[in-house]
């Protein structure tokens, strides 16, 4: 069984259901516009990345970017990733289940999801930069963790298993 996971007052508030459900939501509708449906590992690691300050100013500037030699150049990526993911894929996964329960996102039978028809408002917005930033991170990770190949091949690279 997992232990709980110890949050301050400001993560608690960071990290909220509803706030993981957008991020999530962002990471689908990335995939969406360029690739369709979107893996449900895609949209985990996605929201996981985004959410870490560390990776995001790492991060390149456009999704031109060749995703092997970015995690080739920045390893410290790999080791955030583990130590950071099985945390924070924890309350990923209660903002996928809310997004789920609500129907902002749906789930097909190959493990993909989906983004209803205007689920979420087109422009992001929020409340504070970093709010902003995480949503804007997570948008352009759905669009380009894809160009690293197959979802496992992906997920190899960045060192995380599903």
């Amino acid at each position: 069984m997992t232990e709980p996971i110890a949050l301050s007052r400001e993560e608690r508030a960071l990290f909220n259901p509803a706030f993981m459900a957008l991020v999530t939501c962002r990471a689908v509708q990335g995939h969406q516009r360029d690739e369709g449906s979107c893996p449900l590992p895609i949209a985990v690691t996605a929201a996981v990345m985004a959410l870490q300050p560390a990776i995001r100013e790492l991060l390149p500037a456009t999704t031109r970017a060749s995703l092997p030699k970015w995690v080739q150049d920045n390893q410290t990526v790999r080791v955030l990733m583990a130590a950071n993911a099985p945390g924070l894929a924890a309350m990923v996964r209660s903002g996928i289940l809310l997004s789920l329960q609500t129907d902002l996102l749906a789930l097909d039978e190959t493990a993909r999801l989906h983004l209803r028809r205007r689920a979420i408002p087109a422009a992001i917005t929020g409340t504070s930069d970093t709010v902003v930033a995480i949503q804007r991170t997570a948008y352009m990770l759905g669009r380009w963790l894809p160009t690293g190949g197959s979802t496992a091949t992906t997920l190899t690279l960045l060192g995380v298993r599903p």
